[in-house]
């Protein structure tokens, strides 16, 4: 008898003409001691589902039950952990931990009681911060006491709504890692809600994926031996196999063609020089040496005298050329691009771009931001028509108008130019952004982490839509990335950071892989493990904040 099952469920919100049916004709079963991951695109109603099996909602029609009983409302059988962390800031870790001993062992002795928690903390690795309250704690610590608080009610069942989500790669792995090492240790019945395709493999024993239109496709069982090792899964083939397999049904149902061909770009040319279409996407040649970074420094003050946060960062890059950017947190990626974009003065060295001296801010130096600060009583045409209207000072008002229109529907928009910003979701507004940067015609374009705040899923979507754009302009481009997959992806060159203070280049990778890339062909390529393998293998190197002895020279160093 399975321990969870829903049968012919359907949930929705709203009335009449305003209703939105979510979830429709939902029937699943879950075994005792099973690992099941839902996985889907945002507003799915992945976290809709998740609220039915904690009975924080009720279905419209059909049932929910647990253990054979409909589920009416929460209860401590069923351990339920959030996105976001919920903490009470006024305690401890332990405090936190306490509350839901209390609630689930009432009478326990003060000893029993401090052992209790002592043993959950001690689960998700926290002992040493066992005193102290939320705001000191990083991110990962916080979501850890929030693991470690489900677990102490002792629960039949623990639910996982999209727990890493926001958090950076490297916390994200870790903490997923240690879910495992938990579940593994008692097999509770647990089942994740995420749209980390690699975490649902790594993690669950089934896949089942809830498809745009609120259904459940078909589930797919995951025959990987525990306990998984996620670098050694680099080299597993079923696990390549199940990845592509997942990865393609994914995108074949939630990344549909969203552009509408109906605009040309305008023959006109912003006061940087280039269009005509992008001088025919940068026609012909590769000029060499577009832009130097030349011993480049960044040093701050402190209080403790001078911190070098980067030096001796040496590259040499071609015009037309993507690169990639990758290494931990703290390593210097995004200084050296501020630096680039003339947002960060420069300590020591130089960058030159088209023969100049990078000198503060430039339109000709377009940045994207993880978050595109758009202003939001303003549409999304008339927040790119802000720099449009600065390069483009000589066109006219219906050439200008013609080139913002023509990069919002690049990114898929053409429906939503004159929404507000403020109505616009997350990926929506990041569409703003990338198309904003386009249309400034560029002679190079900065991305710094443009979709670490959005989810897996749809980073994928915009990540096609940033390949799409590019491949039309093929605009000298370099993105801070702390994810492999979108390093290799996007890249001809992937350039690896070592840890900082004093980071600096450790090894450049170039990307032989045919162009115009997808998630799906390269998934398919021979060599694209080896390229992943490769990457992973330099960050576990520096993931602990080591810095080897003899730290390997950059492929490409200036002069």
């Amino acid at each position: 008898m399975p321990i969870l099952s829903f049968k012919d469920v359907n949930k929705g919100f709203g009335t009449g003409t305003h209703r939105a049916d979510i979830l429709k004709n939902i029937t699943l079963d879950v075994a005792e001691g099973e690992f099941v991951a839902i996985l889907g695109f945002s507003g799915t109603g992945k976290s809709t589902l998740m609220n039915l099996i904690a009975g924080l909602e009720r279905p419209d029609s059909g049932s929910v039950t647990f253990k054979d009983k409909p589920i009416t409302g929460p209860g401590p059988d069923r351990g339920l952990v959030f996105q976001s962390y919920s903490l009470m800031p006024w305690l401890t870790v332990g405090g936190n931990i306490g509350l839901a001993v209390d609630a689930v062992f009432p009478r326990l002795s003060k000893t029993e009681r401090a052992a209790k928690i002592d043993h959950y903390v001690g689960m998700v690795g926290l002992s040493h911060a066992i005193s102290r309250r939320p705001a000191e704690l990083s991110g990962g610590m916080r979501q850890r006491v929030s693991v470690a608080r489900a677990l102490a009610m002792n629960p039949e069942m623990l639910l996982l709504d999209e727990p890493l989500s926001a958090l950076d790669a490297l916390t994200r792995a870790n903490l997923a890692d240690e879910i495992l090492d938990i579940w593994e240790q008692d097999k509770k019945t647990c089942i994740l809600i995420t749209n980390d395709v690699d975490e649902a493999i790594l993690l669950a024993d089934r896949i089942i994926p809830l498809n745009p239109d609120g259904t459940l496709g078909d589930a797919v069982s995951v025959k990987i031996p525990r306990p998984r090792d996620r670098t050694a899964m680099n080299d597993n083939a079923t696990f390549k196999a199940l990845r592509a397999q997942v990865t393609k049904y994914l995108m074949d149902v939630g990344i549909a063609a969203k552009v509408k061909e109906t605009r040309t770009l305008p023959q006109v040319t912003p006061i940087h020089g280039v269009p005509a279409a992008v001088a025919k996407a940068q026609e012909g040649g590769i000029e060499e040496r577009f832009l130097t970074f030349a011993g480049l420094h960044k040093v701050y003050p402190t209080p403790k005298g001078p911190l070098t946060v980067v030096e001796d960062f040496d590259l040499k890059i071609n015009k037309g050329e993507f690169i990639s950017l990758i290494g931990h947190s703290g390593c210097g990626k995004s200084t050296v691009l501020t630096m680039a974009a003339g947002l960060n003065p420069i300590s020591k060295g130089a960058i030159r771009l088209d023969g100049w001296n990078v000198e503060g801010a430039d339109p000709e130096r377009a940045v994207v931001f993880q978050s595109p600060n758009l202003f939001p009583w303003l549409t999304a045409k008339e927040n790119v028509a802000i720099g449009v209207d600065k390069v483009y000072p000589k066109a006219s008002r219906a050439e200008r108008q013609d080139v913002i229109e023509y990069y919002l529907e690049r990114v898929g928009l053409a429906d939503s130019m004159d929404k507000q910003a403020s109505s616009l979701s997350n990926g929506m507004k990041q569409r703003v952004g990338i198309a904003r940067a386009f249309a400034l015609s560029p002679k190079l374009l900065l991305l710094d982490e443009p979709f670490g705040m959005l989810d897996s899923l749809t980073r994928w979507e915009l990540q096609e839509v940033l390949m799409e754009v590019w491949s039309r302009t093929k605009v000298t481009a370099i993105c801070v990335t702390h994810d492999v997959d979108e390093a290799i992806l996007l890249a001809d060159r992937v350039v690896m950071m070592t840890n900082g203070p004093q980071a600096t280049i450790g090894k450049i990778t170039g990307v032989n892989l045919p162009r115009p890339r997808t998630r799906k062909t390269l998934l398919e390529h021979p060599d694209y493990y080896n390229y992943r393998a490769e990457i992973l293998n330099f960050l576990e190197e520096y993931e602990h904040g080591a810095k080897p002895n003899s730290q390997p020279k950059p492929a490409v160093a200036a002069e």
